[in-house]
Formats: C-alpha cells, structure tokens, sequence
C-alpha cells in the first residue's frame, strides 16, 4: 500500500479537529519537500511560495510570481486582488491605500468607493460576529493582561489572578488587510453576516469583563469597532471592562490613535501579530507591502506606554512559520522591540498547517526554543512560547 493512499483513508475518516491538525503536520513532515528547487540547498520548502527564505531575500523579482500566487488564492473567494490601484478615489484607512472605481471594493472586501469617498459596505454594520469566552481564555496576551494574570489589579482586574468566572466577548471580524498564507482564521473569508453596534451591547452582560477584537482583522471596519467600544464604555461607567485588539497593525495613524486612547483609560492591551521582518519574507507570507507602516505603528504605540506600564498596554507575537521565520527574523524583530523598551512582552508561537500552508511541518521544539534564547539574548525581558503542545520532537534545517 503506498503512503499517499494510506494517508487518504486515514483523513477519510471523521476524527476530531485536534487530531486531524495533529495527522496533517505528521504527514506533512514525511512529504516534506527538503531542498528548495532554486539554490538546492536543504531547506523547507512550501509549494505555494515555492522558493526557500534565503532564495526569496536574494531574488526579490521572485516576489513578482508570489504576488500572482497570492491573487489566485484571493480569487477563490472572490475577493479583489492586490494591488488596487486603478481608480481615481483613495482608501486611507490602511497601509493599503486601495485608489478604486466608483463602485469597486478594496483588497479587504469591506469597503468601497461611493460619490468619491470610501466606506464600509456594511454601512453603521460590519461584517462581525461574536461570543462570550470564559476567562482566562486562550489569548495571545493572557499571560500578562488583567484577565489572564490579574496584572493592575485592582484598577483594571478583578481578582490579582485569572477572572475565573468571567468572560472575554471576543468580536470576529470578517475582512482583513493581509491574505496570509498560513491564516488559521481563514474562515473570515466567508463570513457575511451583517450585524450592528446595539447587538453587540445586548450582549455585553455584567460577567463580561473585557472586549477583544481580532478576525480576519479590525482594521477594515474600525469605525464599528470603535463606536461600539465607545458606547459600550459609557454603558459600563465606572466598572472594569478593558478594550484589547489583535491586529495586524496596518491601520492608519488617526485610527491608532483612537484604539491606543480606548485601551490605554480602559486597561485593554494592543496585541500586534509582527509577521516576519525582511520586507521579502513578509510580503511572501502576507502578499502585502504594509512591513514598514506595521513597525512604525508599533513603535508609536509603545511612546504610550510610559502612561501606563502595568497591565502591558502592547503586546508583540510572531507565528513562527517553519523555513520562513527563522532565527534571523526573530533576532531582527526582538532588537526592534527592545530599542523601544525591553519590558514589552513577546510571544512566540507555534505553528501548525493551515489554509494554504499545510504542506509544512509543525514548529520543532528545538527551532522554537533557540528563537527564544536569541529573543531574550536581544535583551527583552518578557519572552513566551506559546501553542507549546503544537511543537514536533523532529528538528528541521534552519
């Protein structure tokens, strides 16, 4: 019986999600193409960018094909493809800066251009969806936010550990800046309910202790995000709800600065996902060219943090992609977060196969362990492994 057909009767059968993540990544490391097709060299590879780290930053034309590549993964699920850039009406909104049609939508598939101007297609709506989390809930900053640790208590937590009993309301956002290849919130991409700023506030209950936004991603329709925290602020006058966001951090200026004011008086923390930090690797992995606004957001939300240092007001986190976000990366990303304060915390996450991605293996628990010796070696102080039970016993070539 060869391997290829063993593995098919294997997924055949309707086994847990868990497991079937679990089976994905072993197979994936049997199948594991070892050397990348252009230098030849022993490294992973993944078919969809086709090429190894090295040969990427060495060859930037090759980002041409990759960006062909990211379009026919947009086109699947009939979203726009980058860029956006024949029109005469600008979105500022994003790092994108989509110019559209009257008519056409942006790359986010949430806004469009009407009677030269661009807003969101949902209107006073979004494109969202919900649901109550118990604390402390599996969150990129819970080892340090108010619901996870107790950190600032009493102003902002309720308990000097976990808000065991209480709930996150964590608002998913269907749209997002980015098209990451390795998305494991790729179901975004179909989500089409439109629902409003007054559903969301019914159910923010008085067990409801903290409100996170994530996705896909905020940034398309932050004015719904921020309206609804706004109100819903006012609502809770005077008792503990805290304002945190997991973002990309492609936004605009004049909305971050919204979004660091809501978290900064509410003890909610910014948690931004730093990609990768070669300019090649990130747009491999995104099919963006928002690198350079994302670290210039990142290093004007830490001139806040001075404000208030406990609970952590931002949080940084990198996915560390097998063969693409190696040592160099995490070096390079944790001395950018330690020239602006070594207290910033910094989470280094697991990886397993996703979306278009699932081709490569789990993290090896010996890669994630040397990205964070070299991240606290760039002198942070607070470094995290986190999804640890996602790490695989088999190294692989760095």
């Amino acid at each position: 019986m060869s391997r290829a057909w063993t593995i098919t009767v294997i997924l055949a059968i309707e086994i847990p999600a868990g497991v079937e993540s679990t089976l994905r990544a072993l197979f994936a490391i049997m199948d594991l193409d070892m050397r990348c097709p252009l230098c030849g060299k022993e490294k992973i590879v993944s078919r969809v960018i086709g090429v190894c780290r090295d040969c990427l930053i060495a060859n930037p034309p090759l980002l041409r094909e990759i960006g062909v590549r990211h379009n026919r993964v947009r086109a699947l699920y009939g979203f726009p493809p980058f860029p956006q850039r024949e029109g005469d009406t600008t979105c500022k909104l994003c790092a994108n800066a989509c110019v559209l049609r009257e008519g056409e939508k942006g790359v986010c598939r949430a806004r469009e251009a009407n009677n030269g101007e661009v807003a969101p297609i949902a209107g006073e709506a979004a494109f969202v969806d919900w649901y109550k989390d118990p604390l402390p809930t599996n969150c990129v900053a819970d080892w340090v936010c108010p619901g996870g640790s107790g950190s600032g208590y009493p102003r902002f937590a309720l308990s000097p550990r976990a808000e065991v009993g209480y709930y996150n309301l964590a608002v998913f956002f269907g749209a997002c800046t980015f098209n990451c290849l390795f998305c494991q919130n790729w179901h975004y991409r179909t989500l089409s309910r439109r629902r409003s700023v007054e559903e969301l506030l019914e159910d923010l209950t008085e067990r409801v202790t903290c409100i996170c936004y994530f996705g896909g991603d905020p940034t398309p329709q932050l004015e719904f995000a921020i309206r609804a925290s706004q109100q819903a602020l006012k609502k809770r006058e005077g008792r503990i709800l805290r304002i945190c966001w997991e973002t990309n951090g492609s936004m605009s200026r004049d909305k971050l600065e919204e979004m660091v004011e809501l978290s900064l008086i509410s003890g909610g923390c910014i948690k931004v996902d730093i990609k990768a930090w070669s300019k090649e690797v990130y747009f491999a992995l995104t099919g963006t060219e928002a690198r350079d606004r994302v670290f210039d957001n990142f290093a004007f939300i830490a001139k806040y943090i001075k404000k208030r240092p406990e609970p952590p007001l931002l949080v940084a986190s990198t996915l560390l992609v097998p063969g693409y976000v190696d040592i160099e990366e995490v070096k390079d990303i944790a001395k950018f977060i330690a020239s602006l304060d070594r207290n910033i915390p910094y989470a280094l996450l697991a990886f397993y196969p996703c979306f278009q991605m699932e081709d490569l293996p789990t993290t090896s628990r010996q890669h994630a362990q040397r990205c964070f010796n070299i991240a606290k070696e760039a002198g942070l102080t607070r470094v995290r492994l986190g999804n640890i039970h996602l790490l695989s016993l088999k190294d692989y070539p760095s």
